[in-house]
């Protein structure tokens, strides 16, 4: 299982990469303008959602982590994006805190035995989580994200 584990902290580290490669070249204003995906978001928009999911899935390891099977409450991403102002934030700002987000939450990780990997919470709406478990939900929404800016800045082809 150690490997699992280690595999999931990679791919975590391995994100912060492939949005860096990215958003290399990414403006301000193009950021703002590339549109997409199911939300219709712009580019900095996602990032913002990336931001702010990490400092809430970090905030839920610390609890499963800390205390015994604790509630774990949901959130709704398109009132965040609003009541926060996704669409005029600033791109590299926000790619910054998701950067220091996400390597705290890879650092906290990288510290867990086996077994806190596995201590659970009970989540709003998806049920009994484990840390292990939401870790590899970040992975895949992380993938999710980075192909949806690929294709918003035209660096793919949508593929099916």
């Amino acid at each position: 299982m150690q490997d699992t584990y280690n595999y999931l902290v990679d791919a975590l580290r391995a994100a912060l990469t492939v949005f860096d490669a990215l958003l290399h070249d990414c403006t301000q204003e193009r950021a703002q303008a590339a549109r997409g995906g199911d939300e219709g978001w712009s580019v900095v928009e996602i990032i913002c959602h990336l931001r702010d999911n990490e400092e809430c899935v970090l905030e839920r390891m610390g609890l499963m982590r800390d205390e015994a099977d604790p509630f774990i409450a949901a959130y709704d991403q398109e009132q965040w994006a609003r009541e926060r102002n996704y669409a005029a934030d600033n791109l590299r700002e926000a790619l910054a805190a998701f950067v220091r987000l996400r390597t705290s939450h890879i650092a906290e990780l990288a510290a867990l035995t086996p077994a806190k990997w596995e201590r659970t919470g009970q989540h709003q709406e998806r049920g009994r989580i484990t840390i292990s478990n939401q870790t590899l939900r970040v992975v895949c929404h992380d993938t999710i994200h980075a192909a949806q800016l690929a294709r918003q800045l035209g660096q793919t082809s949508a593929l099916p």
